[in-house]
């Protein structure tokens, strides 16, 4: 698979405990990734079933039951174990210290730490899983999940400790950008992913304690009988809401913002162009990454919070697009006039544009009280998270993956097949989201497992059928993405250094990367986007 005559990561130190108990930045950034992977085709598996069942009115295979405990595990597993960590754990891990010009992570025990933290909380999300699920959805609202007699304590505490491997990250990320920077490396000469993984620590560091003290409480009232949330004892469901939200609404930043920051490498690199706007895009994440606090409140808007409460979240969460809106328009200004190559990483930025855009613009509906009095709890919701989730980070996330994929492995995967699996992947998404949009301004409620007594029955299967045979494609092309990126392993040409003409300095070492990152000390000889500068010669 690789030539062993030359050391790299991947290669040396060689046996299973060289990885298992490695300080490795790179190797703990490939762990990370591949147990993410698994979960994300765990998430994907319950997902696909969510659909089928839905395919047509009545039941198909699964009963009520069933469906709420599928619908819990694909949100719990897709939000806990695969898209909050998956840019900052897996590639964050890798590319940010080389980005640095450091050698490792400020601190590598730690880093090993936070993996096997995350291990351990996983064990404890599969053990829910085999021992009955748990039927509260993601958000395991009280007062039923401390009613329900499922699995909520494993699946709680599973995400109680999961917090911690955040926290972990997030610790680790912001001293290495402060203590770690190579010899002249200023802020601004930072790369944007470096930018956005900062912010993205800040949040982690800051919020990820309410969650855990939250599901800690959760816990301890269904355990103990202390009456905290649950109105039968004495408790107040809406105060879980609060502390539910004021973690859950940053934790958005947490996995939206990693996907921003690949975003502004993959159009700088595949565009060969200068970023428009340097320090607007930095300190828009930044901006983002703070007032994520302020807006939690637009969840609960049909709780019976006051309604000058409602009229201050409403406007914060009109606030915070403009930041959003900055990037948006930056990266669409680099792309003029850029010599734009139609890669498959670059292919994924574009649709990131498209499918966020969509996504934060359905937002605003949301937003506005009174439309969203109407649009709760529909699949207007479901469709606009996705738009934001999936199409913002996944699609991100993919695009990373490809990008420094030949980096990693030192492998190029075959970019025919590259541009073929986006194919599915952008059709698939949009057959599958886009239509809920109309479902829920129909007035077809989320989470409901069967919609055949509807008034809007034939209505209704009309688009989900169209939004499960969307699923099915794109299960398609994340099966191609797999069998490629597999393939390349084995018989993919050699990458070279820098196979996209890159000018951050992970572009300067060989591929895969030594153990030590970098043969001699990285120097700062120009900016990490100065192509106007920059001679293709010199790259």
């Amino acid at each position: 698979m690789y030539n062993d005559t030359e050391k790299n990561f991947l290669t040396h130190p060689k046996g299973i405990m060289s990885w298992l108990l490695t300080l490795d930045h790179k190797r703990i950034g490939i762990m990370y990734l591949a147990a993410i992977l698994a979960a994300f085709a765990a998430g994907g598996f319950f997902a696909l079933g969510l659909r089928l069942e839905l395919l047509n009115p009545g039941k198909q295979f699964m009963d009520q039951d069933t469906y709420n405990k599928f619908f819990t595990l694909h949100g719990a597993i897709m939000v806990f174990l695969f898209i909050i960590p998956s840019i900052p754990a897996a590639l964050g891990n890798f590319c940010l210290p080389l980005m640095l010009g450091a050698k490792d992570v400020a601190f590598p025990r730690l880093n090993l730490a936070s993996w096997y933290v995350y291990m351990l909380g996983a064990m404890f999300c599969l053990y829910s899983l085999f021992s009955g699920g748990v039927d509260t959805g993601w958000t395991f609202y009280s007062p039923y999940s401390t009613q329900t007699s499922t699995s909520v304590i494993s699946m709680t505490f599973g995400a109680f400790i999961l917090g911690f491997s955040s926290i972990f990250t997030g610790i680790n990320f912001i001293v290495t950008v402060h203590k770690m920077r190579a010899p002249g490396m200023t802020w601004y000469q930072m790369p944007l992913f470096v930018w956005g993984s900062y912010a993205t620590a800040m949040i982690q560091v800051l919020a990820t304690p309410v969650l855990g003290i939250t599901l800690l409480l959760l816990i301890m009232e269904k355990v103990g009988g202390i009456g905290i949330f649950d109105p039968e004892m004495g408790g107040d469901p809406v105060l879980f809401q609060h502390f539910f939200w004021f973690y859950s609404h940053p934790a958005v930043y947490i996995m939206i913002l990693p996907g921003m920051a690949i975003i502004s490498e993959l159009i700088a690199v595949h565009a060969h162009k200068k970023i428009f706007g340097y320090r607007l895009i930095a300190y828009s994440s930044v901006a983002i990454a703070l007032l994520g606090f302020f807006v939690w409140g637009h969840h609960m808007f049909v709780s019976g919070q006051s309604e000058f409460s409602s009229m201050v979240f409403s406007f914060i969460t009109f606030f915070i697009g403009i930041p959003t809106g900055i990037k948006i328009f930056n990266w669409m200004t680099t792309l003029v006039k850029g010599s734009i190559c139609w890669t498959t990483p670059m292919l994924y930025a574009l649709a990131f544009l498209i499918l966020f855009t969509i996504g934060g613009l359905t937002g605003i509906f949301l937003g506005a009280l009174g439309l969203d009095i109407q649009l709760h709890d529909t699949y207007f919701v479901v469709a606009h998270f996705h738009y934001v989730m999936m199409g913002g980070t996944v699609i991100a996330f993919l695009g990373g993956i490809h990008h420094w994929w030949p980096k990693i492995f030192g492998k190029m995967y075959n970019e025919n097949l590259g541009r073929f699996a986006f194919c599915f992947i952008f059709v698939g998404f949009n057959m599958t989201f886009f239509n809920q949009f109309m479902l829920g301004s129909q007035g077809m409620p989320r989470r409901y497992h069967d919609y055949s007594n509807f008034l809007k029955t034939d209505l209704f299967e009309r688009y989900h059928g169209f939004s499960s045979y969307g699923a099915m494609i794109l299960g398609v092309g994340f099966v191609i993405i797999l069998c490629y990126l597999v393939a390349s392993l084995f018989n993919g040409k050699p990458a070279g250094n820098n196979p996209w003409g890159g000018l951050t300095f992970e572009w300067s070492t060989t591929s895969p990367p030594p153990t030590e990152n970098f043969k001699d000390d990285p120097i700062l000889k120009h900016g990490p986007y100065d192509y106007d500068k920059v001679l293709p010669k010199d790259i």
